[in-house]
């Protein structure tokens, strides 16, 4: 039975995981970024399975010692971690760069991108005291370097996050520790629709290719949760959304009608 900690789970990719992970019989520990958000999470996952298995902890990402405090609760729990998930992130409203707060440039970069990093440096340290375990950073939009204005700040943060991904596959190569990626791709989520407050008609237009391209959660993350419990490869990425998966929706786009978006 793995150990999982997934921060950033309290809802939406990261709940679904937690959700999946436990129907596949691991240990989770969910962890939002407040105690109400976790306390919420763990409340609806007692429901369905033993409490035995689950450990809910609330970590600000962006602060080194609620990490460590949430690495601690897992090692007193349960005595080890096998698989640490960087999901925590946010996203801000869709809108050109110089229409942002630094206020909400600051807070993208430093959950999104500096939380990532602080938690893999953590994960990592007590993974090689232990002499194992598997480390992986949530991608999403921007990772393949592709450019998406008006969502450049967050695009930015997940290229930068891939690069560092990739470069700690080579510093952590001859360990015993595993790193990887995963690639949700564009998934049915409230981050999705929240980047456009207050613009309707941009998100009339634009949901039209999102309930092509876009997928439910609980459709993608049973999927992922099966390939991380699968991988024993560092340096894979685990990607749903492929090209040729891609095209295929493309080409049957006249003849099927997804209604994933209000």
């Amino acid at each position: 039975m793995k150990v999982v900690v997934i921060t950033g789970s309290s809802r939406g990719i990261g709940f679904g995981l937690a959700d999946a992970l436990l129907d596949l019989g691991c240990s989770v520990v969910v962890s939002g970024s407040s105690q109400e958000s976790t306390d919420d999470a763990l409340a609806k996952l007692t429901r369905k399975v033993d409490q035995g298995r689950l450990l809910g902890k609330p970590c600000d990402v962006r602060d080194p010692q609620d990490i460590q405090a949430l690495w601690d609760a897992v090692i007193d729990r349960f005595g080890r971690v096998d698989i640490w998930i960087n999901n925590a992130g946010i996203s801000h409203l869709t809108n050109e760069v110089w229409k942002l707060t630094a206020g909400e440039i600051e807070n993208v970069v430093r959950i999104t991108l500096l939380g990532a990093i602080l938690g893999s440096r953590i994960a990592l340290r007590g993974m090689l005291d232990q002499g194992f375990g598997s480390l992986y950073n949530m991608g999403g939009m921007g990772s393949d370097g592709r450019k998406h204005p008006g969502l450049i700040i967050y695009g930015m943060t997940k290229y930068g996050l891939q690069y560092f991904t990739e470069s700690l596959v080579e510093e952590t190569r001859g360990t015993s520790i595993l790193v990887g990626s995963l690639r949700p791709g564009m998934v049915a989520t409230d981050m999705l629709k929240a980047g456009y407050q207050d613009r309707l008609e941009e998100w009339e237009r634009d949901k039209r290719i999102f309930n092509i391209i876009a997928d439910r959660i609980e459709t993608v993350t049973p999927w992922l949760a099966r390939r991380i419990l699968s991988n024993k490869k560092t340096g894979a990425t685990i990607s749903w959304m492929t090209r040729r998966k891609m095209l295929l929706r493309m080409i049957s786009m006249p003849f099927r009608k997804r209604e994933l978006l209000d």
